[in-house]
């Protein structure tokens, strides 16, 4: 799998393991977009999950990794993006089906819910791991409702 580029987006209760992934990335060598937010102050998932799916959207063989405290609100507001295949993982099992099987082009981490160790092994996997294809194509090509 290429990646171009990752993009990232948390919310507050995210902010610290972004911060933590964020710096775990660089060192791998892969080139980082942060859409914020910029501090554990209180925020609003919502404003920093549309312009990470922007981007995702816009940006040929991007990744996106958001990370929220339980995942899911930032995992569903990518997911009202057409083109956005948004995944909430909490081991390293469904991050590997997310991209196996659904094409995920965004992993979201729930961070009240796994540890440092376990999300740098959901994001290894999630980064590693290739599209199966076949009859999984199928199936995400009938997702869009436009």
């Amino acid at each position: 799998m290429k990646i171009s580029k990752l993009f990232m987006a948390s919310d507050h209760a995210g902010y610290e393991l972004k911060l933590f992934l964020k710096d775990y990335l660089q060192k791998k060598g892969f080139q980082i977009t942060d859409c914020g937010t910029n501090s554990a102050d209180s925020c609003d998932y919502a404003d920093y999950a549309h312009p990470l799916a922007v981007n995702v959207e816009n940006t040929p063989d991007a990744y996106g990794i958001t990370i929220c405290g339980s995942g899911n609100g930032i995992c569903m507001t990518a997911n009202k993006h057409q083109k956005i295949r948004a995944g909430l993982c909490w081991n390293a099992e469904i991050a590997r089906l997310a991209r196996a099987h659904n094409n995920a082009n965004v992993l979201s981490i729930p961070a009240r819910f796994v540890s440092q160790e376990e999300a740098v092994q959901i994001l290894d996997t999630f980064l590693s791991t290739e599209f199966d294809g076949g009859r999984h194509q199928r199936r995400i090509e009938k997702i869009p409702v436009a």
